[in-house]
């Protein structure tokens, strides 16, 4: 059933309104509802026509799964003394996440070239709206160039629309096409993204971006690859010459600081955490931040030392599951997509159970596309090849 043309159809564009709606959606409404009908729907309808592939999924990556039950469950105990005020929504949206995890391999139904061919377009389409971002943003409401650029919709945020942008990046640098014409279209996409990143000004956006697109070569073992990651290096390199004020001024916007006072607030209640979705202020200096900045503290403060155990099995169980299928092109992407997210991860993400958001781009999607990798082939055209049917 979930192989029929229409079917594949609802789910495609499902995906493409995860990836471009929180870009394009005229409210965050909007864009929660549409995954409700485009995402979740499917999900519930198709789970029992698809449970072979869901069990192939279960048996191949057992360990993911485990823990992510796991975590789940554990975040729901620790609602039990969380101060929030509707426990059950908070329930509910831990079983947002499942879904969405279980969207992925309902999908792609045993053929990983879907989700890529989805995720080309979705990276396109984001292009295109970093182009829109950018002329919005310094031509028609005239801002001057040196001005954090902010993107559209829910990635008006720079630090959280320059990491959406540069994961786009990532997963578009590992699945260029083979059409000459076509990678001439990519070459000015990635042009896009990487100028929509620097303009944000969010160092850690720009500092994965970079590193991610370094340690191509060490899973990538190509001449392009390498190509890529020197030419990615001398344009930092110019780019920090031409920007060092803007770079340098804020200093390290306290995050030495922010992390010492996270530090403190986890050896206070190291266990239980103050429970999923609770809300909480760092201190430093009288100031107030609205979270630790760095996802691993994060979840440390909300779930506690168990939380944080658990979901680092589910984060370095997926590096594993990408390694071990990087002879593949979905292996390679989901490699270079987890680096970039991990390193993203350490400057300011801070939301592992809320709403779909922007950062559910660098915590639940490279989950999802993991699952996909139990059907992942080797594809001997290298890491710049994408599937002639793309």
């Amino acid at each position: 059933m979930q192989a029929t043309r229409w079917a594949q159809g609802w789910m495609a564009f499902g995906l493409l309104w995860f990836l471009l709606a929180i870009a394009l959606a005229p409210t965050n409404k909007i864009y929660q509802q549409g995954l409700v009908v485009f995402v979740w729907l499917p999900v519930i309808v198709f789970a029992w026509p698809a449970r072979h592939r869901l069990a192939e999924v279960w048996r191949a990556q057992r360990v993911i799964y485990t823990a992510l039950l796991a975590l789940m469950a554990w975040a729901l105990v620790t609602l039990a003394w969380a101060e929030v005020a509707e426990p059950a929504r908070e329930a509910k949206r831990l079983l947002y996440i499942l879904a969405f995890l279980l969207f992925f391999p309902i999908f792609a139904n045993g053929q990983p070239e879907r989700v890529i061919r989805i995720m080309q377009w979705g990276g396109l389409g984001l292009a295109l709206t970093a182009l829109l971002a950018i002329i919005h943003f310094y031509g028609y409401a005239n801002h001057h160039w040196n001005v954090r650029l902010q993107g559209l919709g829910e990635l008006s945020h720079p630090i959280l629309g320059g990491y959406v942008i540069g994961l786009a990046a990532i997963w578009m640098l590992h699945w260029m096409p083979r059409h000459l014409g076509l990678q001439v279209l990519w070459v000015v996409a990635l042009a896009l993204l990487g100028i929509f990143v620097v303009a944000s000004q969010s160092r850690g956006a720009a500092l994965a971006l970079l590193l991610s697109v370094l340690a191509m070569p060490i899973y990538c073992r190509d001449q392009r690859a390498r190509i890529i990651a020197a030419t990615t290096l001398v344009l930092a390199m110019l780019t920090f010459w031409l920007l060092e004020p803007l770079v340098m001024e804020r200093g390290a916007s306290y995050r030495p600081e922010i992390l010492m006072s996270s530090l403190h607030m986890i050896a206070e209640r190291p266990w239980g955490g103050l429970g999923a979705a609770a809300d909480y202020r760092v201190i430093v200096h009288g100031l107030k931040f609205d979270h630790a900045h760095n996802l691993f503290s994060h979840v440390t403060i909300q779930l506690g030392l168990p939380g944080l155990l658990l979901w680092c099995i589910v984060w370095f169980a997926v590096l594993r599951e990408a390694w071990r299928a990087r002879e593949s092109l979905l292996g390679r992407g989901v490699l270079g997509m987890w680096v970039f997210s991990f390193l993203a991860m350490q400057f300011d993400a801070a939301s592992l159970t809320g709403t779909p958001r922007a950062e559910w781009f660098i915590t639940w999607l490279p989950i999802g596309l993991a699952s996909v990798l139990t059907w992942a082939q080797a594809n001997a055209g290298g890491c710049d090849k994408i599937p002639r049917s793309s």
